[in-house]
């Protein structure tokens, strides 16, 4: 397979595509370090901090309640950031996202606590989420597209693999920062200060991943599409995200992918820790400690799952470990019930490295999905859109499934969640080595 000069002159070896790499990766990672680190603190000392005393399950669930509010910002920012980046470019919506989501992140930081100032902290920590979603509704989309568009066809999903495994990376890095917050401020001094240091780290974040962002390039696919557009005759300019909507296959099918690719994300990192410490009585440090065994697992999982995909094609290699999560689901929460703590490492061991094979091919699938015009609208309302329908309420119908039914309801959501995520794998169409830069967007 031929590469297209735009990839041979922004190869993986030159500086330019080096730098979208890396400053996509910090993007991710700040990311998803957010909302991880929203989800361990939310398990342990959110809950009673920032609403009324009362019933601990009910506290949690409205802690994990106040987390999905920040998904439900994200499709709208995927609709506002998807249009802006597929008529302006990728790398002015890269810097604008990061900002808001590096400060917002910070912010959280200095909120005052419900003891302090009653329901206004409830509602200034609920204004920060929307915030924070708003922000990563475009974010994750600009960097997952200018990697696949600069990176060349043939090792395509190897490459976008790398910003979408910044999700392990930034639950790795939560995990570490809390462990560490825990052991610095042990006891009351966690619950004053210890907490609020975990939310400052985003602030080395922000200037390290601005100044990498700031110096990136445009992507070569998308100028040249502008110029191609150029050089047609002018007409009305129809908005992407309404392009993207008209041929509502490619959406669905991804939506469908990332619904249950997001559960198993979400319960392999966010949820196990409120089950093994609320339902299993298992000590707080030695689950994170769990967790961060589970995202190095899912770090090496999304990356192999990504060049393996560009080795047997994008359906195959997604297929094989969703099938595997399905079959895994029971197994896990058999080993998380038997009150050990190296039981319950493998179960999350096994299951996040599933995921990451699931996960890994998934960024260059969505990018192949869509043409230049809209791949930015088309690919933020799958990434976002799920984030309403599976990552917003992932972690809230565990626990509250767990509380009612016991851990069989929450395999069961699982499996179910998984098997349409395997049906529209088996409805679509082999994407593998498209041509990005193609105006019709023919196979290769």
């Amino acid at each position: 397979m031929a590469s297209s000069p735009s990839a041979s002159r922004h190869g993986a070896g030159s500086t330019s595509f080096r730098r979208v790499l890396t400053g996509s990766m910090a993007g991710a990672v700040l990311e998803w370090y957010d909302f991880a680190i929203y989800g361990i603190l939310a398990a342990t000392v959110l809950g009673p901090l920032f609403f009324p005393k009362g019933d601990t399950i009910a506290g949690l669930l409205l802690a994990l309640a106040t987390q999905g509010i920040g998904f439900v910002a994200r499709p709208l920012g995927g609709v506002v950031f998807g249009h802006v980046g597929d008529r302006i470019g990728r790398k002015p919506m890269l810097v604008v996202t990061f900002l808001l989501l590096g400060a917002s992140t910070a912010a959280i930081g200095l909120l005052p606590t419900y003891s302090q100032v009653g329901i206004t902290a409830t509602a200034l920590l609920v204004a920060l989420r929307l915030v924070q979603g708003f922000a990563l509704g475009g974010e994750f989309g600009a960097a997952v597209l200018l990697v696949s568009e600069y990176g060349e066809p043939r090792r395509r999903g190897f490459w976008a693999a790398w910003p979408q495994a910044g999700g392990p990376l930034g639950t790795l890095l939560a995990t570490v920062v809390a462990a560490i917050a825990g052991a610095v401020w042990q006891g009351p001094a966690f619950l004053e200060w210890g907490w609020r240091a975990c939310f400052f780290v985003a602030l080395p974040l922000l200037a390290v991943g601005f100044w990498i962002r700031h110096g990136i390039e445009e992507s070569p696919v998308f100028r040249a599409a502008q110029d191609r557009a150029a050089s047609r005759a002018a007409g009305p300019e129809r908005s992407s995200v309404v392009e993207a909507l008209r041929s509502p296959r490619p959406v669905l099918q991804g939506l469908g992918v990332r619904l249950g690719e997001n559960v198993a994300f979400y319960v392999y990192t966010v949820f196990v820790v409120a089950y093994a410490t609320r339902f299993q009585g298992l000590p707080r440090g030695d689950v994170l400690q769990v967790v961060t065994l589970g995202s190095a697992c899912q770090f090496a999982g999304m990356i192999l799952g990504g060049a393996w995909s560009d080795r047997v094609g994008r359906r195959r290699a997604m297929i094989v470990p969703a099938i595997g999560l399905c079959v895994w689901a029971p197994v896990f929460f058999w080993l998380a019930g038997q009150h050990s703590i190296a039981l319950l490492a493998v179960g999350v061991a096994v299951g996040a490295f599933g995921h990451g094979m699931l996960a890994g091919p998934e960024a260059a699938w969505i990018a192949e999905l869509f043409p230049t015009s809209h791949r930015y609208a088309g690919a933020s309302l799958v990434f976002q859109g799920s984030s309403i329908i599976a990552g917003a309420p992932a972690p809230f119908i565990g626990v509250w499934l767990a509380d009612r039914w016991g851990a069989g309801a929450v395999v069961a959501y699982l499996v179910v969640t998984m098997a349409v995520a395997v049906l529209a794998l088996v409805m679509t169409r082999e994407t593998v080595g498209r041509h990005l830069g193609d105006a019709d967007h023919r196979p290769a």
